[in-house]
This record gives structure tokens, C-alpha cells and sequence, in this order.
């Protein structure tokens, strides 16, 4: 992998302005981390040398004075909202994220659940949380938010809110994903600590977009891509540019909330600490970029993948028109198109000329290999096939898996569990070869090389299993799939 972004760097410069701003409050900071805490694949696929677990690592420097709280909004329990990069709900990440930071040694405060009002399966998630032992509060949906500055503060908005009860100097407020409240469910605690009397500053460490990069950087379009659901906006932030005469970069959910965070700052000091939405942030990666061309080539593949997972989700029913067009919209931006994503070229050229579905991988050398399927193997296993044989120098012509234990499989699949899909699936492919390793010196050579997949691309011309999906993502691959389904026979 080539690599455009300085991530030993990042490390130290970021720790050192957190530090920084934490000294410039008195008795509580309130730090919003937007993304990932750790698992943060978007950025470390768009930075490419930035590690999905830096925020992690800082984290853990101040973990003494450090406690956490976990926001999931009511409303993506309720339609069983599932982070695309992991395959499960946020519900369930939840509970993922919580176990992850307490065997790092980090203390989870609580879970809050925002945008509450009334549904019964956040109610439920509740109980289900407190009959595990975890404290769990409700922050309510304030009609006219954020634009109703007179009612959010005061008795009727934030006021009725649940107050969460912290006793560290640094509360980290996190989330699975974007827009799940984390902001509200800060400035809902400023609100209630002013009321006890106590002074609590707030601050946001969230990587994207990077305010000192332009607005139309690929990496700040991707960004744009990956939230194409919640409908965010990049724009300039004109309270930045108003004060200090400089561009900088924002989003528009900052944007509007900062008279809110101006009017609670005026309560609770006298005056407000920040000029503009950006002043609020600490944000470091864009002096740590150390090859921007890299970063713009790796920011265009991501939107283009980007594109793919939305127009696969609205075939299915699980995105809408509105996401498809929005990230169609950005690709026109960035001036690409899915001719640009090489794999997709490869894997529809093999398809043309055989009628058969297909798929492509590019290999970190840049390498592209190509597989069709068969009544024996679907497109991505077969081309797992082909990728391991490469890689460990195997003939092309070579059978890993004889026929004769193919078929046994692929009879218990139909006859004893009743599938419909007699292929085999990836996961399948490589138990099979696991097995053979033991008697087939080729099949241990292939099964060596599965580290050196990650970081591949994968396309295919129809849709994959989720078994395949899920498989190929953890072998870090990444896939785009066409909006098209396979027939379960050929014909």
C-alpha cells in the first residue's frame, strides 16, 4: 500500500492540542469524538497510513481522567440502522463498543438514548440494557431543534432531559455512527451542569470534513458520500470566515447549531469561548497529509464505492433515491465515474464476452485477475481461487479443491439443509482448502497468502451473499457489487 498520510504524527500533534484544549476549562470537559473511536476504516481507507485505532491510542493516554458515555439515537434502533463496515446493527455495536473500551480499561459512564419520544423499541432496548446493568437515560426530540434557541434552553428542552450523572474531569462522548445526537447530548449536559452549578466547557475532535482542506477535496466529498444518508452538507463556515476573515471548512449540522452553543456559552460564562462551528474542533489531520495525490486517488475510489452500496441498499429497499442521486452528484463533483474503479472495467469486459456473471480483484501490485461463476462456484469464490493460486505462484490450470469434495458439499447444502444455491460461497471455499492443507502442499501455500488480500478491490457484476460479503471484509477486501441479482441456476 502506498501510503499519503502521517500517522506517528497525527499521533502527537493531535494528543497535544487535546491536551490543550481539556487545560482551558475548569472543572468538566465534554469532548464530542465524531467517527470511529477505533474501527475507523473510512479514514483509514481515504488516508491511506492512517490507523483505524488512532483516536483509541490518544484516548488511552488520558484514560484516568477519562470516562465515557455511548449515545444511540432512538430512531436508528428503531429501523435497525446497520454499520455497512461491520454487518450489525448499532444496537448491537453498542454493546460491542462498550465491552471493547472496558478491557481496554477505559470506564463506561452510560448509554444515553437521543431522540427519544415514546417508541417502544427503544423502550425495550432500555430494559434491555439495565437488566445487563447498564445505566441508560433518555434525551428527548425539541420540536423546531436547532433552530429554536429560546425553547432548547430552557426548562422545556434540554431541562427535560435526563441529567447523566459523571464524576471525571474529561467526558468522552460517543457513537456508532453519524447522527446519533452526540452534539444535543453534550450541550444538553452543559445546560444541566450549569443548573448544579458546575462549569463544563465542550469541545469536538471529529476527523471530518478537515476544515483546511477545500471544500470540493475529494477527501472532504467523501466524506459527503459517507453520510449521504443523514443528507450533511459541507460548506463554508461563514461565523469562521466572518471572524477571522479565512476560509475554513464545516458541515451544516455545526453550522446550525452554533447559535445554540453561543446562547448556552452567554448563560453559563458570560460569554462564549468560540467564534465559529471550526474553533469548537481539534482537528489535526489535515497538517498530517503527506501525499495529497494519494489521498485524492484513494478518496475517488471511496466515493465510488460509496456509490455502489447505495444503488445494491435502494435495490433492495434500504436506501433511498435521494442517497443514489446525492452520491452521483459528488462523483460529477470530483469529475470521475465507475469507469475509474479499474476492477468494475475488468469484471464487465469478462462478462460481455463470456454472458456468464463475473468479478475482478486488483492485487496491491496492481496486478488484475478475473473469475466467472460456474455450477460449481460462485463468481467471488472462484476468484478467491484465482487470487490465493497467483499469489503463492501456483498454475492457473492447478485444482485446489477436487470436484469430488465439491460435490458432497454442495448435496447437504440442496438435500439436508435445503438451499436453493447450490454454488459454493467464500467462506466454504476457504474451510474446503483449510481442510486440504493438511494432505495438499498447494492448498497450505494458498492458504498462507490470505493476509496479502487485504487491502485488494473486488467487483462484481452481481450482487453477493452476505456470507460472501461479510467474509470478503474481514480478509480486508474491499467489494462493490452491480444492483443485479444471480439466478440460483444458470441457465
Amino acid at each position: 500500500m502506498k501510503y499519503g498520510f502521517d500517522n506517528e504524527k497525527y499521533l502527537k500533534i493531535q494528543s497535544e492540542q487535546i491536551k490543550k484544549r481539556i487545560a482551558t476549562f475548569g472543572d468538566k470537559l465534554y469532548m464530542e469524538f465524531g467517527g470511529k473511536l477505533f474501527d475507523d476504516y473510512h479514514a483509514s481507507r481515504v488516508l491511506p497510513g492512517f490507523e483505524p485505532d488512532s483516536k483509541l491510542k490518544m484516548l488511552m493516554q488520558l484514560k484516568d481522567d477519562a470516562e465515557i458515555i455511548i449515545v444511540i439515537s432512538a430512531m436508528d434502533i428503531e429501523k435497525n440502522k446497520v454499520r455497512s463496515d461491520l454487518g450489525i446493527t448499532y444496537d448491537v455495536d453498542v454493546l460491542r463498543l462498550r465491552d471493547e473500551f472496558m478491557a481496554r480499561g477505559l470506564s463506561v459512564n452510560s448509554v444515553v438514548i437521543t431522540h427519544f419520544n415514546g417508541q417502544a423499541s427503544a423502550e425495550a432496548y432500555r430494559k434491555r440494557l439495565e437488566r445487563m446493568d447498564i445505566k441508560v437515560y433518555y434525551h428527548h426530540t425539541i420540536e423546531g431543534y436547532p433552530n429554536n434557541v429560546d425553547l432548547i434552553d430552557s426548562d422545556e428542552g434540554f431541562g427535560k432531559n435526563d441529567y447523566v450523572e459523571t464524576t471525571r474531569p474529561l467526558i468522552v462522548v460517543t457513537a456508532p455512527g453519524p447522527g446519533s445526537g452526540k452534539m444535543a447530548v453534550c450541550l444538553s449536559q452543559l445546560y444541566q451542569e450549569n443548573k448544579r452549578g458546575i462549569k463544563a466547557g465542550y469541545a469536538k475532535f471529529e476527523t471530518f470534513p478537515i476544515w483546511n482542506l477545500p471544500l470540493t477535496h475529494p477527501v472532504n466529498l467523501a466524506y459527503e458520500a459517507a453520510t449521504a444518508d443523514l443528507e450533511d452538507v459541507n460548506m463554508i463556515d461563514p461565523f469562521h470566515l466572518e471572524a477571522y476573515g479565512k476560509t475554513a471548512v464545516n458541515y451544516n449540522r455545526d453550522v446550525e447549531i452554533f447559535p445554540v452553543m453561543n446562547a448556552l456559552f452567554d448563560d453559563i460564562y458570560g460569554a462564549t469561548p468560540y467564534k465559529s462551528p471550526t474553533d469548537m474542533g481539534v482537528n489535526m489531520a489535515g497538517y498530517c497529509i503527506s501525499d495529497d495525490g494519494i489521498c485524492r486517488e484513494a478518496s475517488h475510489q471511496e466515493i465510488i464505492r460509496r456509490y455502489y452500496t447505495a444503488v445494491c441498499n435502494f435495490a433492495d429497499g434500504k436506501a433511498t433515491e435521494n442517497e443514489v442521486n446525492k452520491i452521483a452528484l459528488l462523483m460529477k463533483r470530483a469529475k470521475i465515474s465507475t469507469a475509474d474503479r479499474k476492477t468494475t472495467v475488468a469484471a464487465r469486459e469478462r462478462m460481455e464476452k463470456i454472458g456468464v456473471p463475473t468479478a475482478a480483484i486488483e492485487l496491491s501490485d496492481g496486478t488484475i485477475l478475473t473469475a466467472k461463476t460456474s455450477p460449481l462456484l460462485g463468481p467471488c469464490a472462484a476468484l478467491l481461487l484465482n487470487a490465493l493460486k497467483h499469489l503463492a505462484g501456483i498454475a492457473h490450470n492447478v485444482k485446489l479443491i477436487p470436484q469430488t469434495m465439491i460435490q458432497p458439499i454442495q448435496k447437504t447444502k440442496v438435500t439436508y439443509l435445503h438451499g436453493r444455491n447450490p454454488r459454493l460461497h467464500t467462506d466454504e471455499v476457504l474451510v474446503a482448502i483449510s481442510m486440504m492443507s493438511l494432505i495438499d502442499e498447494n492448498c497450505k501455500l494458498a492458504l498462507e497468502q490470505l493476509p496479502n488480500l487485504a487491502g485488494t478491490q473486488v467487483h462484481s457484476t452481481v450482487m453477493m451473499s452476505e456470507v460472501d460479503r461479510k467474509t470478503l471484509s474481514k480478509l480486508g477486501i474491499g467489494l462493490t457489487t452491480d444492483p443485479v441479482r444471480m439466478a440460483k441456476k444458470l441457465k
